[in-house]
């Protein structure tokens, strides 16, 4: 049988992606009960970016289910610079059961999987950051039930991790509205078909250059940071087009009362959201960070089961 890899949501169907979702839950719930999963195997993480979630919830999360976890830092290997990707593929895939990649380029954890005899997971890229996500649709099931009757907004840039955010709710039936400057809009070839797959599943998709009107009515508000690790020379010039797509108090007030505030971190308060809201009754930003943990697990369970 061939081998799964978990490197984007859009790969997955709406089942399978249910099946992380329940088994994350399972795991949170009974975490005795997958103590020897993993019993006598090897867990490896290949990082070229700093990490404190994914690389917590990773290797801790492979001991709890029993394997031994081996870290490789950004200059250890220096994935296609010492050493070329399919090369290292190939060598791990020698050693170790799954491997765990963070990488810069989405098109690097592709070479790699494509080389590789080993399941890989996505741990982020540019493009995607899809483990983070899992962990915030445990997140949203847990304090709001059914994610098809809510209202989740996202304000910022669309960035790696709004892409798998739309992936999700794309999959789910999800109603998922997003503000963003107009000049950071996806193509209007794009948006029609985000719309398109949102209509298949009974969702809705929404994209506006207006945060109030985004977050007017929402259930959950979340952001991210205006700039990504590797772009902080672009600081100054986001901090002017996204001054005014903050999560503050202004704009939670737009939304319901038992609203929640979510952030993947690192975050930068003072720019993307408020010390205030950060710190606020309605953010459940640790809640998440904690459920980072029980996505792993169940990430890693899901690729190895046949």
């Amino acid at each position: 049988m061939a081998k799964k890899d978990f490197l984007s949501l859009k790969n997955l169907t709406k089942h399978q992606l249910l099946d992380i979702i329940n088994i994350a839950q399972e795991v949170k719930a009974h975490p005795q009960d997958f103590i020897q999963f993993f019993s006598g195997k090897h867990v490896g993480l290949l990082f070229q970016k700093p990490s404190l979630r994914t690389k917590t919830s990773f290797y801790l999360g492979a001991q709890q289910l029993g394997a031994a976890s081996i870290y490789y830092g950004p200059q250890e290997v220096r994935l296609g610079q010492r050493e070329e990707i399919r090369d290292v593929s190939r060598t791990l895939s020698q050693y170790l059961d799954i491997a765990v990649l963070r990488t810069f380029s989405h098109q690097d954890i592709l070479e790699f999987a494509k080389f590789s005899s080993i399941p890989i997971v996505n741990g982020l890229t540019d493009l995607f950051h899809p483990s983070q996500i899992i962990a915030d649709i445990l997140t949203v099931t847990e304090l709001k039930k059914d994610i098809k009757k809510i209202k989740f907004t996202y304000i910022g840039e669309i960035n790696n991790v709004c892409n798998s955010l739309i992936n999700a709710f794309s999959l789910l039936g999800g109603n998922l509205s997003i503000a963003t400057p107009e000049q950071f809009y996806p193509s209007q070839e794009t948006i029609k078909k985000i719309k398109a797959k949102f209509a298949e599943t009974g969702g809705t998709f929404n994209i506006s250059s207006s945060p109030e009107d985004a977050a007017r009515g929402a259930d959950a508000l979340y952001t991210d940071v205006w700039f990504s690790m590797g772009k902080e020379g672009q600081t100054k010039h986001k901090e002017k087009i996204f001054k005014n797509f903050q999560i503050n108090d202004k704009i939670l007030e737009k939304a319901k009362n038992n609203s929640i505030v979510m952030h993947c971190l690192p975050a930068h308060r003072g720019q993307e959201i408020t010390d205030a809201v950060f710190e606020g009754d309605n953010s459940v930003v640790f809640l998440q960070a904690a459920n980072r943990l029980h996505a792993a697990k169940a990430i890693l369970i899901f690729i190895w089961e046949k």
